[in-house]
């Protein structure tokens, strides 16, 4: 929370600075999944639904080059089939489900492909992220399953991460905008030493509404 709050602090001076800013509220819904290895063999993961939400901003920068930073809510999981067995998330784990609930911070830029009221956009940069909580479902090898939240430590699941978001969209002169997005993990979910390599993969919809506000 505390990266938050910087970023935060950090949107209220970029405000100050400039004679105009852009407020986005946005949200989409996306399919969430993962790349995920154990001992480098690629194991069989599948989509499942998840969703964002957020409020952001436009600042203006260069010509039609903007500064688009967020802060916003991700719902993210996926499903995962193993062919090799870790301690993350137990030896005798044979499937997994999981859901990951995570605040994210984003550092984006946009670029305009034209200065009319209506027009269409490319935005793209990288995501802090925190996981406030995550459950998993166990499917073990003696057939039984288990239903745990995730535990996130030293030797099991990062609470912490960082993505890459890209976005190509279009904004219309009434301030709404529509974007398909991809997100795509920079880092290792799993904290094990030796363990899986699991990266998050996403790719939706967001849709949203600018409110202008001019300084005084």
């Amino acid at each position: 929370m505390k990266t938050i709050a910087l970023i935060l602090s950090f949107l209220v001076a970029g405000f100050s600075a400039r004679s105009q800013v852009n407020f986005l509220a946005f949200a989409g819904g996306h399919g969430s999944s993962a790349q995920y290895f154990v001992k480098g063999q690629r194991q069989d993961v599948s989509y499942k639904p998840g969703g964002i939400a957020g409020l952001g901003v436009k600042i203006p920068f260069e010509n039609k080059l903007f500064f688009s930073p967020a802060v916003f809510y991700s719902l993210k999981g996926y499903k995962v089939d193993y062919t090799r067995f870790s301690e993350t998330p137990r030896l005798d784990a044979v499937a997994n489900n999981t859901t990951m609930h995570a605040i994210e911070a984003a550092f984006l830029f946009q670029f305009d492909f034209s200065a009319k009221p209506g027009h269409f956009f490319i935005k793209a940069g990288p995501t802090l992220e925190m996981y406030v909580s995550g459950k998993e479902k166990l499917k073990l090898d003696d057939g039984t399953s288990v239903n745990r939240s995730m535990p996130f430590g030293f030797q099991t699941y990062g609470r912490y991460g960082a993505n890459l978001i890209a976005q190509f969209g279009y904004e219309t002169a009434g301030g709404f905008l529509i974007a398909a997005q991809y997100t795509r993990g920079l880092t290792d979910l799993s904290n094990q030493d030796g363990g899986p390599d699991i990266r998050q993969r996403a790719i939706g919809l967001t849709f949203g509404k600018y409110f202008h506000r001019s300084k005084n």
